[in-house]
């Protein structure tokens, strides 16, 4: 059982691995490894679509389901691996949008902290602050949200690299 737990941690930390290299791409070359998953995944949406509808007609055209699944199927892949910029960039104007609106509602409860003499007015306002210059440098920045995204599963990676290699040194102590 030991031996099975071990390889199964092994592999967990190749995978972390395989995390940490698509993090680290992500944030090199965000818009680069959007354009190739976006690809990949309308080349996908347009082969099942191109399958549904062989079924569709292979069935005697008896489904109307199938034919309907298979146009939307390889209209999505289409608008997927050509127009995926715009949906990208349409997805990070919005975020960006809604941080600084946080932003700017965390400034007013600022106003309220500081109305109460509360202690915590100042940290809300710094906090306030840095999500309004978070919120404008993604609305400016084409990759910013890549970026973070990578550098979010940079983090992750690294914490399971830790977590399987605790894991493995501490075996011994689950299994008893």
């Amino acid at each position: 059982m030991e031996k099975i737990l071990k390889k199964s941690s092994w592999t967990d930390i190749i995978v972390s691995l395989l995390f940490i290299l698509f993090g680290i791409m992500l944030v090199a070359r965000p818009e680069s490894i959007m354009s190739i998953i976006s690809f990949l995944l309308g080349a996908i949406c347009v082969v099942m679509g191109l399958l549904k509808g062989v079924d569709y007609f292979a069935s005697g055209k008896s489904d109307n389901y199938l034919l309907a699944l298979a146009i939307v199927a390889v209209l999505s892949g289409i608008i997927i691996m050509f127009c995926a910029g715009i949906i990208v960039s349409i997805f990070r104007i919005l975020i960006a949008i809604w941080i600084i609106y946080s932003g700017i509602m965390n400034l007013q409860t600022t106003i309220v902290w500081k109305d109460y003499k509360s202690k915590l007015w100042l940290t809300t306002l710094i906090l306030a602050i840095c999500m309004i210059i978070a919120g404008i440098y993604i609305l400016m920045n084409n990759g910013a949200m890549l970026q973070i995204i990578g550098g979010i599963i940079i983090v992750y990676g690294i914490f399971d690299i830790v977590e399987s290699m605790i894991f493995i040194k501490k075996i011994e102590n689950y299994l008893d």
